[in-house]
């Protein structure tokens, strides 16, 4: 009589077992702590709201206090307007640009009224209505990125064109980067802006900018001399050739190809002229860029739109002491309560 062998367990069966049992803790274990955090900051929400709820009367009124003298302290004050102003910097003036914005807000912060006076050309009574300038980069195209980037690509080494693609270049730009700045003046008098213009120019137009325009026109000066000297040479070789194919053209005996019947004197001729005049062509196109890049950057700035007029009001979210003093107060009041839970939770704790 047979016995039967009881059957052995799987073991493949059973570590996929308990391999889904692993898995399904871990996936309530951190269920459970997600459900913790969300149950945490339900609470602190909860909690912080509370006392806003339980003295909503009390609330209430300090709110519409706090409403009433935000409303008195923004009408005390005087406005201030703003007024901007765009200008593209030429010979590298946008150097000393920066530095003389931080220059007249200081100068403004101690009220050094002399010496603005003799920056701005105005009086005393002008000087004392600034508030002070703010610089920021001027408004800019996607073009004008795309021949920012490639003429910093042409200024760099070879090797290192690769390292830097457009949009590292763009992360990366600083103020400087550019040439184009906007500048906004603050001040207490809304129609003061447009006696600026004198004391920004004298800003362009320093001891740096003036060196680096006197540098741009002794190299175009010697570029444009040597083009110049080239057409002349270029002028006399024509002439010269005109003079060869004259005397050809009297020429009987001039010599044909081997069964072709084409003088090939004569077409050497002609084809040395067409190069020279193709070379012609090349040189006075090269002279005209440099003319038209010379008239057109032959200022220190451009002025792309100047100071209005009249300025606008300038507020910004901070100077709504009507918005700003409720908010604050509010956030006191909660901070008050926290405190005096934790006080009084360290009091009685044992």
């Amino acid at each position: 009589m047979s016995e039967k062998l009881p059957q052995q367990p799987d073991n493949e069966e059973v570590d996929l077992g308990q391999l889904f049992n692993a898995i399904g803790r871990l996936f309530e274990k951190l269920f459970a702590f997600i459900s913790s955090i969300l149950i945490a900051i339900f609470s602190a929400i909860i909690y912080i709201i509370k006392p806003i709820i339980v003295y909503f009367k009390l609330v209430a009124i300090i709110l519409i206090i706090a409403v009433v003298l935000g409303f008195i302290l923004e009408k005390s004050q005087d406005p201030i307007y703003s007024s901007k102003m765009v200008v593209e910097a030429h010979f590298d003036s946008k150097y000393q640009l920066v530095n003389s914005i931080d220059y007249f807000n200081a100068l403004i912060k101690s009220n050094n009224s002399k010496e603005l006076e003799t920056i701005f050309e105005i009086d005393s009574v002008t000087v004392s209505m600034l508030k002070g300038f703010e610089l920021a980069r001027g408004p800019e195209t996607q073009n004008d990125l795309f021949r920012e980037y490639d003429e910093y690509v042409r200024t760099i080494d070879t090797s290192l064109v690769n390292q830097v693609n457009y949009i590292e270049y763009v992360n990366n730009r600083t103020l400087l980067s550019g040439s184009m700045y906007a500048i906004k003046a603050k001040s207490y008098k809304q129609d003061i802006f447009l006696k600026l213009n004198e004391g920004f120019r004298k800003t362009f137009e320093n001891n740096f900018s003036k060196h680096q325009r006197r540098k741009r026109d002794t190299l175009a000066y010697i570029e444009r001399l040597s083009l110049t000297k080239e057409l002349s040479r270029l002028d006399s070789i024509q002439k010269t050739y005109l003079d060869v194919l004259k005397n050809e053209s009297k020429n009987k005996g001039i010599s044909f190809g081997l069964n072709t019947g084409i003088p090939l004197l004569e077409e050497k001729t002609v084809t040395k002229e067409y190069d020279l005049f193709l070379k012609e062509q090349e040189i006075r196109k090269n002279l005209n860029f440099l003319n038209k890049s010379i008239v057109e950057n032959d200022t220190y700035f451009d002025i792309i739109f100047p100071f209005d007029r009249l300025g606008y009001e300038d507020k910004t979210l901070t100077d709504r002491y009507f918005f700003i003093f409720p908010i604050l107060t509010l956030i006191i009041f909660v901070l008050w309560f926290l405190v005096i839970k934790v006080f009084n939770y360290i009091k009685d704790y044992e």
